[in-house]
């Protein structure tokens, strides 16, 4: 028999990541390969574009693992968008990923009112559509070879 509990528990939390974490590298050679390399861990990315002004017109969030970028967070200000900043931030997190971090893909998700056509445009293939995530809403993933 067993209690079911739903409640945020952070030590709990903890001991099934780390359960989940050896469990998954006792089953996957490929796991286990990783462990105790650099690629094991996720290592952040940033990159920011700033105004004359200093202030903030648009950046990128994501970070590498193993051999992939993801790509959390793209925005630019709405005075900056059609300015190309955007192709330009993700260009740069590309770049730094491949040469630096060796990542040799790159994934995101986006919203269909978001930018699926830009990250197409920018040579990323919707790989996963979610329709009505959230109600109303298709999501997307998409991925792409890095050069």
């Amino acid at each position: 028999m067993f209690r079911i509990e739903a409640k945020v528990d952070k030590a709990r939390r903890d001991l099934l990541r780390s359960r989940l974490r050896d469990t998954n590298t006792a089953a996957s050679p490929v796991l286990a390969a990783l462990r105790g390399t650099p690629g094991e861990r996720e290592v952040p990315l940033h990159v920011w574009a700033l105004d004359e002004y200093g202030g903030l017109a648009g950046g990128l969030v994501g970070h590498t693992w193993a051999t992939w970028l993801h790509i959390t967070y793209l925005w630019v200000d709405t005075t900056h968008r059609g300015t190309g900043l955007g192709s330009h931030l993700l260009a740069k997190a590309e770049h730094i990923a491949a040469t630096a971090r060796a990542c040799t893909s790159a994934r995101l998700e986006t919203w269909d009112f978001q930018a699926p056509r830009f990250y197409e445009k920018q040579g990323y293939e919707v790989v996963c559509v979610i329709p009505d995530y959230p109600p109303g809403i298709t999501e997307y993933t998409l991925t792409k070879l890095l050069q």
